[in-house]
């Protein structure tokens, strides 16, 4: 079984060799069994389930929730030569019937289908008359948070899935997702009746992304340095995903990309479907677009070569933002995750989990206590001054043995300030002052300002009045930055932003606790470290003849918007730079190129081999 394993990913995928659990998982869903998959974006998901599907009789279902991911992934097996087709609300009447017939008479090898299609009582028919006649090969359940109330992208749909063991209980089922922390998984395991499925979990750690997350000052002009310094620097025509929380800072910020000079365009769900749809296409289908968009885009976006991906405000947990960054080097070549934040977006978020009902199949104080805790595992990834990369990997249950070196902390170490006192005068301000007080008249207090309102107050005669002359106000500002992000206290949003002590304070007040800050980075220094940082992963791909990389490329889109499909559907980047570095010059050279199966081989092998023989 594992020779014929092989003989599909060479003959119709065009790889030499299966990385990580992908063997081990193709095997054991072969073979007949039940599989949970978590396994990072860029990872090898797909092939999980393809080559299975190729390998055992008849036609895998596979459920998928969005109809751009089921076109591409169609598009990419029909240009490899498998059998694939989907059924989805795109189609017209005609169409739907063909895929109908081709599927009843067992002519296809894939299926893709939308949850809500698959419970049909028409298509629940079709797969009884498949089940009947020995044709059904199996059950791929992609982007399998979406059962879970927790997860990323929670779809009501995917619940009704766990009809399937019960109507087909010989077939086997594979689900999969890109990330999933324990409560999600084990919701998964529970709804959709998992329970003695094999679990693969595979590693969380994204080794080509650079992670870095720098405090809030002017996002938008903070966003444009980073593109135009540490992306456009470093990679051509780069495409990138800017995400933000409401729909109006995305339009305001694709627009003033554009007045600056990058080509963007917005996405949120207020946008009419025929925009939405048009930018989505845009994207996928044209090199050097960045996309500014709420969390409504993003699932099933299967374009490996997103350079960056780029957060100006804080998402609501870590898996989240795992998910979202995890678009970026799907492809393995290095990329950028960037994230710019602040206290205020760690308020905000506390806001909408405190004013919001349960969004999951619990009571709201628990949903609450549980929404703030993840919200809390986000915000110390913003703060911690350790390696961003060890504190990912370890929320999700996994080690990193050492500093990555690539992540903002490891390459440039932040210093670090033992704001400890500053914090406990801070908090003794808070209690002196009845905890009905912002920021700025309290910093006025502690700094011995005799302003209207102070004297107003009467807390010129308080026993904080003073004792923080020795700190300006830009940095007893940042002390209750740290104060309210690591929820010391917190903000009372009906006595106009008061700030109030969280049980958390106590072992602070009392000593049994300390407060370390990061500083900011002198400019200098920094723009010294982006240079550096610049130059070195300039080298990374190493020897590649730009000339050469740059004309496979443009042929490429040619060939993509004459077939309409995606550029990555053709070919990736990592197979037109292993051309550019081997120059293969006959057709069997090509084939050992990976990436290249005999569908595609005999389909551009002769116009590949043109040019690299043009480019000398």
């Amino acid at each position: 079984m594992s020779h014929d394993a092989h003989s599909i990913l060479t003959r119709v995928f065009g790889y030499n060799a299966f990385r990580g659990d992908q063997q081990a998982i193709i095997g054991h869903v072969a073979s007949g069994g039940d599989a949970l998959v978590l396994m990072p974006t860029g990872g090898g998901k797909s092939l999980c389930y393809q080559v299975p599907a190729l390998m055992r009789p008849g036609t895998a279902i596979v459920v998928s929730p969005l109809i751009a991911l089921m076109h591409d992934q169609v598009s990419a097996l029909q240009e490899a030569g498998a059998a694939a087709e989907y059924l989805n609300s795109s189609l017209d009447l005609e169409s739907l019937r063909a895929t109908e017939q081709a599927l009843r008479a067992g002519n296809l090898d894939l299926l893709y289908v939308a949850p809500e299609r698959l419970m049909t009582p028409r298509f629940l028919d079709l797969l009884d008359h498949l089940r009947d006649t020995e044709r059904l090969a199996l059950f791929a359940i992609d982007e399998a948070h979406c059962v879970s109330h927790w997860g990323h992208d929670f779809r009501p749909e995917y619940l009704q899935l766990s009809i399937l063991p019960e109507r087909y209980p010989a077939i086997p089922r594979i689900a999969l997702t890109a990330t999933a922390d324990r409560q999600t998984r084990d919701e998964i395991i529970q709804r959709l009746h998992l329970g003695t499925a094999r679990c693969f979990i595979s590693s969380f750690d994204r080794p080509n992304i650079h992670y870095t997350i720098v405090e809030k000052t002017d996002a938008r002009r903070q966003l444009l340095n980073f593109i135009r310094n540490e992306v456009h620097s470093q990679f051509s025509r780069a495409a990138g995903i800017v995400y933000c929380l409401s729909r109006r800072k995305v339009e305001e910020t694709a627009a003033w990309l554009q007045e600056h000079g990058i080509a963007a365009l917005p996405y949120h769900a207020g946008l009419p479907t025929e925009i939405r749809a048009a930018h989505q296409g845009r994207f996928l289908r044209e090199d050097g677009l960045v996309m500014v968009a709420t969390i409504a885009f993003g699932m099933g976006i299967d374009k490996p070569d997103v350079r960056f991906v780029a957060h100006l405000d804080l998402p609501r947990s870590i898996e989240g933002y795992y998910q979202e960054t995890g678009r970026a080097g799907r492809d393995g070549l290095p990329a950028r995750a960037w994230m710019t934040w602040s206290a205020g977006d760690v308020v905000q978020q506390r806001w909408m989990i405190d004013s919001g009902e349960s969004e999951a199949d619990m009571d709201y104080e628990t949903y609450r206590r549980l929404a703030r805790n993840r919200l809390d595992a986000l915000a110390g990834l913003a703060e911690t001054t350790a390696c961003r990369r060890q504190q990912l990997l370890a929320y999700f249950g996994e080690e990193a043995a050492a500093s990555c070196g690539n992540c903002d902390n490891c390459a440039d170490p932040p210093q670090t300030w033992d704001a400890t006192e500053a914090a406990r005068k801070a908090l003794s301000c808070v209690y002196r002052t009845g905890q009905r007080y912002g920021a700025g008249h309290l910093i006025d207090v502690l700094r011995g300002e005799l302003t209207d309102r102070v004297r107003e107050k009467g807390h010129e005669g308080l026993s904080t009045f003073g004792i923080g002359r020795d700190l300006d106000e830009k940095h007893w500002r940042m002390v209750f930055r740290q104060l309210v992000a690591h929820d010391f206290v917190c903000v009372d949003h009906e006595r106009y932003n008061a700030l109030v002590l969280t049980e958390t304070a106590r072992p602070l007040l009392r000593g049994e606790a300390g407060l370390f800050v990061r500083l900011p980075p002198e400019k200098l220094h920094r723009s010294k470290r982006q240079r550096k940082n610049t130059l070195r992963e300039r080298n990374i791909p190493g020897g590649v003849p730009t000339t050469l990389f740059e004309r496979l490329r443009a042929w490429r889109t040619d060939t993509a918007q004459a077939r309409n499909v995606p550029v990555y559907v053709i070919f990736h980047d990592t197979t037109l730079r292993d051309i550019a570095i081997v120059r293969p010059t006959t057709l069997a050279g090509l084939r050992q190129i990976s990436g290249i199966g005999e569908r595609k081989l005999e389909a551009y092998g002769k116009e590949i081999l043109e040019i690299v023989a043009a480019c000398g």
